[in-house]
């Protein structure tokens, strides 16, 4: 188990120490689904008491990140339809915000830090570089936000965000590197509608670009684990 140690971090609590670092860890794939969250092995880790684990634990279990059976203990939830449901239906709504307000707010400066942003992302995918795109990924969406003068819809995309990490690091190779080269084909005409100072077209293209992403996830999951419904 990966945990980092918090030092370069001031933390209120112990419980916000030990619900930060096991957060962090489960959203980048360092404790992968199914592992068992051993309370005395994160004490050991985190040179903290049980209580606050059992704290953070709890927590983590009312955002759906980890379960809790009797006879087993915590354990790390599995990636499920749901999950990847309601990441990208959130993402979607968040995302119809911020491009109509950032068409009507882009400004030259805006236009070039997307452009830039969009151009960084055309080089890592002629280089197969596909992690690089990945974290371009994230500086697109929130590039957007920024230019749309929304702190409290940034806070919100930040946080749908790192769940879409915990998705795209499980399927890394499964459902993002084949989906790359549509998604920036999307990314790019996104940009030409926000250059056009078009709402309609911008949202457009982000409502498909979520629900695609939605689909090849959902599908690649119930392929690899029939079980799952949809």
């Amino acid at each position: 188990m990966a945990l980092g140690d918090g030092s370069d971090v001031r933390f209120r609590t112990k419980q916000e120490y030990v619900y930060q670092s096991l957060r962090g860890a489960i959203l980048r794939g360092d404790l992968a689904p199914g592992h068992r969250l051993v309370i005395d092995e994160i004490g050991r880790q985190l040179q903290v008491s049980a209580i606050p684990i059992r704290e953070a634990l709890q927590l983590l279990q009312s955002e759906g990140l980890v379960h809790g059976a009797p006879h087993v203990g915590a354990t790390v939830a599995p990636v499920s339809e749901d999950e990847v449901h309601e990441v990208f239906a959130i993402m979607e709504g968040l995302e119809t915000v911020g491009v109509r307000e950032a068409a009507r707010r882009l400004d030259d400066a805006g236009l070039a830090v997307l452009s830039g942003v969009v151009a960084e992302m055309d080089a890592a995918v002629a280089a197969q570089d596909y992690e690089r795109w990945a974290t371009l990924n994230g500086d697109l969406h929130r590039a957007v936000n920024e230019i749309a003068r929304m702190p409290l819809l940034r806070e919100m995309t930040d946080r749908v965000l790192s769940r879409w990490e915990r998705l795209r690091r499980h399927y890394f190779h499964g459902v993002l590197v084949p989906r790359v080269l549509q998604a920036q084909g999307e990314h790019h005409a996104l940009l030409g509608a926000l250059v056009r100072r078009d709402p309609d077209g911008a949202e457009h293209i982000v409502r498909a670009h979520n629900q695609a992403a939605q689909t090849a996830y959902a599908a690649h999951l119930r392929q690899n684990n029939p079980s799952q419904t949809p």
